[in-house]
């Protein structure tokens, strides 16, 4: 390739990466406006503030929250010292001097920021327009030139390649740097951007530069995932390729990394253990509280696929490192992995939604309610309906209109049909109203399996039930079970519009369309939303779910008939299952088939765990998704197990809202070979 041609791509590169920095502080600004952090001074950095979604307001404030702690740590240890130094590189539009001197924690400290020339003369043409910027500067001497675009006692903004290592020593030489002072180098999601012979060329030259010296970096991992899948996509899209994540993917491999290159001591922590093990519960609880949320698969995700790293030299520096295993409330269990790995197969059917409820009519018979598409919310009711060629969809119209509905459930009745309860159509706004779905499907079933056009209808009844309903809510479980010789459908857990996690139970008499009340003993489970719970032996088993705290749950309850009604027993599986949520699953005889979900543990993504009621014994199995075309993202689907000689299970929908990275649907269903699982 040309040389001209090399250097067009190079400048092309370097500005769609320039751009991730405008980006980045409107984003930053969206948070603290709506209180996530405190910062006075972003909004002046922005030309026009724009309010970003709950999802990316958290995103932000997990970051701003695990530098502002290192930074914090790093002050706070080196408070004696006579001087000591901030060095950011790729600070952008970064407001962390000004926000550190309006706090006055930068006594007898240094602040320098380096970027592209461009960026570093844009932010000091707006420092020196705004009266607030620039009354937080002392003395300024600037030049239009470079490299020091702006100089002031306790502030120095560069204009510098940090890729180009002798010109930013002398452009940090020119400006006062001490090679020898206590100095914190910062780097938030910018050495990924290049190329990883110039990153590793960075952080060693700073290990040997800088004797007394903590590094703090902020980026991703964990390419290979879906998530992972979708984040490399998006950002190869802008023209700005994350270069660390094939030879840095996780951790383990970033923390080896800086021992490599000089670094004597290194930590390194996905967000999910930083913001467990770090964030006070008093201080996630606060944060439940600004936005209404229903984004928790995303929101976890997100986090398991950054880091924020320490690495130090120095005996006094290695004081600022974050704690290698900080106390957190998450279970530390890893999956207890089988050899054989579960066979995915597309099937060829266009389907998709987020948050749908499914319901077996009869066999090779699937009905779809509710969720969200492509389209927007309240997706048409479709039924699946199983072929020799495969699975097909038909369009189903309801004799009456369910409203939007997301996270509800639909609970089969033997002889009756099902039960529609719960749901929401927003974080704000509950469903409160119940049907009654009866299967006298209107138009030949001959005709539906041999192709015919004629749309079936479905008899929905909106049930007007007595007694004491339960508060409206979604995420929950609804499940049949026996008392006395009648079935109930028991309702447990769930979320509300107020963001409280619900740990009650109520159980509905279909036949008698009455909530009744029925004693049960034994501990209850803890509150939780997006668990499972099936039928078992007449009672139920649930497993699962997302607690209070917001911490994923992996204990496994047996709710069990008795004279009087119910008792709760908490069964010991061993080895304990990998806590998740988000999950579906299905009791086959003694075995309850868990699918899918979110867990905070960093070995891959959940496939199927299968627990052993009777022995208290699990195990977990991968899923082979060779044979998927695209990223697989099991949580917010739904799921049936089919009815034939080769059991399977049929994975409907599913997939989210990927951070700031775009959304993704599973286009089609996919099913999963059970065989060899079940024996």
């Amino acid at each position: 390739m040309p040389a001209t041609n090399r250097k067009a791509q190079k400048k092309g590169r370097d500005t769609a990466v320039q751009g991730t920095n405008d980006s980045s502080v409107v984003s930053k600004v969206s948070a603290a406006a709506q209180g996530y952090f405190k910062d006075a001074f972003l909004q002046h950095f922005v030309y026009k503030v724009a309010r970003r979604a709950p999802l990316i307001n958290r995103g932000y404030y997990v970051r701003w929250k695990a530098v502002d702690h290192c930074v914090r740590k790093f002050l706070q240890i080196t408070e004696k010292c006579p001087e000591r130094q901030i060095l950011s590189l790729g600070a952008g539009f970064d407001s962390l001097y000004f926000r550190l001197r309006g706090d006055g924690a930068l006594s007898g400290a240094v602040v320098f920021e380096v970027d592209f020339p461009d960026v570093s003369q844009r932010k000091a043409a707006l420092i020196t327009s705004n009266i607030t910027l620039r009354g937080m500067i002392d003395s300024q001497s600037p030049s239009l030139t470079g490299p020091v675009y702006v100089s002031s006692s306790q502030y120095r903004l560069l204009g510098v390649d940090v890729r180009e290592e002798s010109k930013v020593e002398e452009a940090l030489r020119v400006a006062g740097l001490d090679w020898a002072a206590p100095t914190l180098i910062l780097s938030e999601v910018v050495l990924t951007y290049m190329e990883t012979q110039w990153s590793d060329a960075i952080i060693g030259w700073a290990a040997k530069l800088l004797p007394q010296s903590l590094f703090v970096m902020y980026e991703q991992i964990h390419p290979h995932d879906p998530f992972g899948q979708i984040m490399q996509e998006h950002f190869q899209k802008l023209n700005s390729t994350l270069h660390a994540l094939q030879q840095y993917p996780d951790t383990a491999a970033q923390r080896h990394r800086f021992l490599d290159k000089g670094w004597e001591e290194c930590v390194c922590l996905d967000m999910n253990n930083f913001l467990f093990g770090l964030v006070p519960e008093e201080e996630r609880c606060r944060l439940e509280s600004l936005e209404p949320f229903d984004e928790y698969e995303e929101w976890h995700q997100k986090c398991s696929h950054y880091f924020i790293l320490t690495a130090s030299r120095g005996s006094l520096i290695a004081q600022a490192l974050l704690p290698r295993a900080p106390e957190s409330p998450v279970p530390s269990v890893g999956p207890s992995w089988s050899t054989t790995a579960l066979s995915v197969r597309t099937t060829p059917v266009c389907v998709e939604g987020l948050g749908m409820a499914s319901v077996s009519v009869r066999p090779g018979w699937v009905l779809l309610t509710g969720g969200s598409s492509r389209g927007g919310r309240g997706a048409a009711i479709r039924l699946l309906l199983r072929e020799q060629e495969g699975w097909r969809s038909v369009s189903v119209e309801p004799s009456a209109d369910i409203g939007v509905r997301l996270y509800h459930t639909v609970t089969p009745i033997p002889g009756v049909g099902a039960v529609v309860f719960g749901g929401r159509s927003s974080p704000l706004n509950p469903v409160r109203s119940l049907f009654k779905m009866t299967f006298s499907l209107c138009g030949a079933p001959g005709a539906l399996e041999s192709g015919g056009q004629d749309a079936p209808k479905l008899c929905m009844e909106e049930m007007m039930c007595t007694g004491s309903p339960p508060p409206p809510r979604w995420r929950h479980s609804a499940t049949l079970t026996r008392h006395r010789g009648r079935e109930f459908v028991f309702v447990f857990g769930g979320k509300n519009q107020s963001g409280a996690v619900l740990g009650d139970g109520y159980f509905l008499s279909v036949d008698q369309q009455h909530w009744t009340e029925i004693p049960v003993e034994g501990v209850a489970p803890e509150a939780r939303h997006s668990h499972s719970a099936c039928s078992y032996k007449g009672g139920g088993v649930v497993f699962g779910g997302l607690s209070r705290a917001g911490v994923p749950l992996g204990d496994t309850v047996i709710l069990t008939p008795t004279e009087r009604g119910f008792c709760w027993e908490r069964i010991d599986v061993r080895p304990p299952p990998v806590p998740r949520y988000s999950h579906c699953a299905h009791v086959s005889g003694e075995k309850l088939v868990v699918v899918g979900g979110v867990w905070l543990h960093s070995d891959g993504v959940p496939g199927v765990v299968v627990i052993n009621i009777t022995t208290c014994s699990s195990m977990e199995y991968s899923l082979d998704t060779t044979s998927v075309p695209w990223p697989l993202m099991l949580h917010s689907f739904c799921s049936e197990v089919t009815d034939s000689e080769d059991p399977e299970l049929l994975l409907i929908g599913g997939g989210g809202n990927c951070f700031s990275f775009g959304t993704h649907w599973n286009p089609q269903p996919v099913t999963v070979d059970l065989k060899l699982m079940l024996g």
